[in-house]
């Protein structure tokens, strides 16, 4: 079963159906034992940083995401899923993330022009191999909703790379069996539900 975190952000039936027509048992859960059981965990989310951080400790779901992630199952974090994971967001100040990986996020600056939110299709290079974009062409078009992103401190995590204007920002990054995109796989159609089978794929075989 795969746990679709529900913290109270985020596409989550969007996310649960994405996993169920891809041939994945999802069920969206806010039960921190459902989470510890679950044999992997996906984080979605949409919203502020700050607020989405304090929703996930005030529902008391900060330990079971982060016992997950070091148990070694598979988990997927989605947009601002990925951005949590960070060590801190400059995002209405300085404000600490749960720090699974190292590094921070920043703010869009400096875009000539270009619109924030970065919102819309954008293509992905990838990096590196990735098991979860198996199948999926190099340049692909995924949809992105986001004002900030990712500044790993370590290059051994980014797994694509995506440019919106004169910004050549990560997004997606993979460390053992977690995986982060900022980029939404539910809203991006073929090559998102792809992305889904492929870790629903990963989930089965361990």
């Amino acid at each position: 079963m795969i746990a679709v975190v529900d913290y109270r952000r985020g596409n989550l039936r969007s996310v649960q159906k994405a996993l169920e027509r891809m041939g994945g048992n999802a069920v969206v859960t806010g039960d921190p034992t459902v989470i510890k059981d679950a044999k992997a965990v996906v984080l979605p989310g949409v919203g502020a940083f700050g607020d989405c951080l304090r929703n996930l400790e005030e529902l008391k779901l900060v330990n079971p995401v982060l016992d997950s992630i070091e148990s070694g199952k598979p988990f997927l974090g989605i947009c601002l899923g990925l951005q949590l994971l960070f060590e801190e967001s400059e995002e209405f100040g300085r404000t600490p993330g749960l720090g699974v990986i190292k590094g921070k996020v920043v703010r869009f600056r400096d875009m000539n022009g270009l619109k924030i939110p970065h919102m819309g299709w954008n293509s992905i290079e990838k990096a590196k191999p990735n098991p979860l974009l198996e199948g999926v062409n190099d340049g692909s078009y995924f949809y992105f909703v986001h004002s900030y992103y990712v500044v790993p401190d370590e290059e051994e995590v980014v797994a694509t790379r995506t440019t919106y204007g004169p910004v050549t920002f990560v997004s997606m990054i993979q460390k053992g069996n977690l995986w982060a995109s900022q980029f939404h796989p539910e809203k991006s159609q073929k090559v998102g539900l792809k992305v889904f089978k492929n870790f629903i794929e990963t989930v089965e075989r361990t």
